[in-house]
């Protein structure tokens, strides 16, 4: 039986692949998605400098595990800073055209955009968030009331949605990796999301906070809830973290 699955594997084999934009030589598409600059910000502490680690490399793999259940003790302004680099950060900038990050990405065009609901971090006041990689900054996106509540029913109602520190939201700007590799970027954009929440779960192990990876949730009311479009943009992976 032919099924939806089946086809997207056979449709984005290499003998139905058009030329790539890229190939066509049209101009690569932004490193990093525009926001609003007059929209207060939070500077984040230097994730290099960080040094309160728990455990070792080993010992984050022997350990990671999905973490369900909470303290109520607040995540910390620079093990936030942290996690979000080892995920998402930018280590070199390569001729203005692509970015060389903590995680792999297909052909280095990382077209993850992450968005954090902010529940218990230290010195960040709760709320909904996107993180600046390029500039290692928090934004703080303006959001009608009840947000919360919204984002946990669009979650099919998980309530760690609710009791978490922190929920990251991982956003696919499709054509920053599609403009490389045509319709088989389709599938790469969800491996790298993949990278990404592995980062987050080792991270987040060092500095003694756990993580629950989430797939499940209402693809459009999610993408209505963060302002983006559901097809140039879109919801891909999330996950939660907090203090265990």
């Amino acid at each position: 039986m032919n099924t939806i699955g089946k086809e997207f594997i056979e449709k984005t084999k290499y003998k139905y692949l058009d030329t790539s934009d890229q190939m066509k030589r049209y101009e690569s598409p932004p490193l990093e998605a525009d926001y609003d600059t007059s929209l207060p910000h939070v500077a984040l502490p230097d994730p290099r400098t960080y040094k309160e680690f728990r455990v070792s490399i080993r010992e984050a793999i022997e350990r990671r595990t999905s973490v369900r259940d909470y303290s109520h003790l607040p995540m910390s302004r620079e093990e936030l800073s942290y996690v979000l680099w080892c995920t998402q950060g930018v280590r070199e900038k390569v001729s203005g055209a692509s970015t060389l990050r903590t995680v792999p990405s297909a052909g280095a065009r990382h077209p993850l955009e992450t968005y954090l609901l902010v529940h218990k971090v230290k010195e960040i006041p709760p709320g909904l968030y996107r993180y600046i990689a390029l500039e290692h900054k928090l934004v703080h996106l303006p959001t009608a009331q009840g947000l919360t509540g919204r984002i946990t029913k669009a979650f099919l109602d998980q309530e760690i949605v609710r009791e978490c520190a922190v929920l990251f939201i991982w956003v696919a700007t499709v054509y920053r990796t599609t403009w490389r590799y045509s319709e088989r970027g389709y599938r790469y954009i969800f491996l790298d999301a993949g990278h990404a929440c592995q980062n987050l779960y080792l991270s987040a192990e060092s500095v003694g906070c756990g993580v629950c990876a989430i797939a499940a949730f209402h693809d459009d009311a999610v993408n209505q809830l963060l302002g983006v479009d559901g097809d140039k943009q879109f919801a891909i992976y999330a996950a939660t973290a907090g203090k265990k």
